[in-house]
Parts: structure tokens; sequence; C-alpha cells
């Protein structure tokens, strides 16, 4: 895909998630504050974070696709796992604070709240509203690959649930038991951080150089000796620059090769360790078979 393509499709989606909150703001937190309802305030109180993520996607996440110049010679891509870890944490907090409403509605009894359809409107147009985003954002995603734009469409699917605890809340108040808001809120909330921490975790992974997977290091390592011409390989090296693997790895290969014959081999391996899905970039370094040196036994692997 053309990275301007790319840059466009990643700013309407992150559009798409700005002006899907905060119309969802304004229409559950006019219905809340209006009827008493603190599972509508609390929902639109977790979507003014959202909104916020959601602005700072839409402002950093878009750099990732910017290309490398003096002051980033590897390029942006790190700023992308950056901004998503922000939403991840944005995520937690918003789940604990939801937990903490939920908890002190319970120990309240969840008084003060009075019934209206007008409540159960505002939440159904809250529910098609965060789906129409949703699937917009995954629609876009699936070209991009984005991990910011994966960590605000799990945030719009964490907004559905805790629509509907809220449906469940409000129902609750119309049948004589509000108390259901609280304890709905609560069970909710606790889903939110989970989602918040497992999105954090995974792009913490992304910033800090983590290994991949043993799976994805064996698929590189059997890509590398199925190449005819290669003899053994050790000190293979795989981490994530970002959200794409970097690869360095010694190649022994016969040491009678002429220059152009050796470039030509390291240029064919280069080739096909970036077909490979995740790699972004590999750096090869060429040895006579046989020499050992640098070798660790552990990576030693002659053919």
């Amino acid at each position: 895909m053309d990275v301007d393509d790319a840059k466009k499709r990643f700013s309407r989606a992150s559009w798409a998630n700005v002006l899907g909150n905060a119309i969802k703001i304004v229409v559950e937190g006019a219905a809340g504050v209006t009827f008493g309802s603190v599972a509508l305030v609390a929902d639109a109180a977790h979507s003014v974070a959202d909104l916020v993520a959601s602005v700072v996607v839409l402002v950093w996440g878009s750099s990732s696709y910017d290309n490398p110049d003096d002051s980033h010679p590897h390029g942006h891509e790190r700023i992308e796992p950056l901004t998503a870890l922000f939403v991840g944490a944005v995520i937690v907090l918003l789940g604990l604070n939801l937990l903490y409403e939920s908890t002190q509605g319970i120990i309240e009894g969840g008084t003060g709240v009075r019934f209206s359809y007008l409540l159960l409107g505002a939440l159904a147009f809250a529910l098609v509203d965060m789906y129409l985003v949703y699937w917009y954002t995954m629609r876009q995603n699936e070209s991009l690959g984005s991990t910011a734009l994966a960590a605000l469409a799990a945030d719009c699917l964490n907004d559905l649930y805790t629509t509907v605890a809220a449906i469940i809340g409000v129902l609750g108040v119309l049948i004589g038991y509000p108390i259901l808001d609280s304890i709905a809120g609560g069970l909710v909330s606790l889903l939110v951080v989970y989602q918040g921490v497992d999105i954090g975790r995974e792009n913490l992974d992304y910033l800090v150089g983590a290994a991949p997977t043993g799976a994805k290091r064996d698929e590189i390592r059997e890509r590398i000796k199925s190449h005819p011409g290669v003899e053994g390989l050790h000190d293979l090296t795989v981490f994530y620059d970002g959200t794409v693997l970097e690869v360095e790895v010694h190649v022994e290969v016969d040491g009678e090769m002429t220059i152009r014959e050796a470039h030509d081999l390291e240029s064919e391996l280069v080739d096909s360790l970036r077909a490979v899905k995740e790699v972004g970039d590999a750096h090869i370094h060429l040895d006579p078979s046989g020499l050992g040196e640098w070798k660790e036994a552990v990576e030693g692997d002659s053919l």
C-alpha cells in the first residue's frame, strides 16, 4: 500500500473515533445528568478519556508513517506502540475509576436515579455509535495492521460492554432494583482493566525490543537455511523495533565465493527474510564456513 494512502486511512479511522466519542459524550452526558443516572454519567466520563486517547492517536500515530530523517534515521515506527501504550494506560485508569464508582453505588444501594425511556434511548444510540466506529476502525486497519488503531478498536468494544452494563442498570431502576446498575458496572470494569493491561503489555514489548515467539524465530532460521548457498548460521538475533522485527545473523558460506557472488547471495537472503510476515529489515554478515569466529555453541547451526 502507498504510504500516503496508508496515512489517509489511519487519519480517517482516528477521526472516526474522535467524532464518535464526542457525540456519545454529549448524548449520554446530557441524559445522565438530567435523570441522575450514575451509569450514564460514568459511561460518558469513560468516553471523555477515550476522546483524549483518540486525539493522541490522531496526532501522534500518523507520525509512524513518516520517512526516516536526520533526527530519526531508523524511521518513526516506535511512535505507534508508544501511542497504543498510552491508550492502554488510559483504559486501565478508566476501568479502575469505573470499579470505584460501581463500588460506591453498591454501598449506597443505587439511590438517586430516576427512570426515563430517554435513558434507554441514549444508551441505544451509544451502542450503535460505538459499534459503527469499531466496525469502521477495524475495516480501515485490515490493510494497515496498526497497533494504535487496534487499541482504539478494543476500546470501542469496551464501550459496548460498559453501555450494556448501563442498560442493565437502567432496567434495574425500572423494575425496582437500582443496585443492578452498580453490580453490572463493577463486573464490566474488571474486563476493561484486563483489556488495558493486555494492550499495554503487548506494546511495551514492542518498545523495549523484546524477542518474538520461538515459532517465529524458527521460521526465520529455516528460511535462511533453505537457501542453497548457505552452509551454516550462528549468532541469530531477532527482536522488535517498534511493531516490526529486525533480524541480525552471521551466515556461513563458501569461502571461495567472489565478492559479487557473495553480494548477490546476501541480497537474496535479505529479500527472502523481508518477505516473512512482521520482518521489517535484515542485517546479514557473511562468514567463510569453517572459521567458527564469534560462534556461540548454542547458536551454531551447520547444514
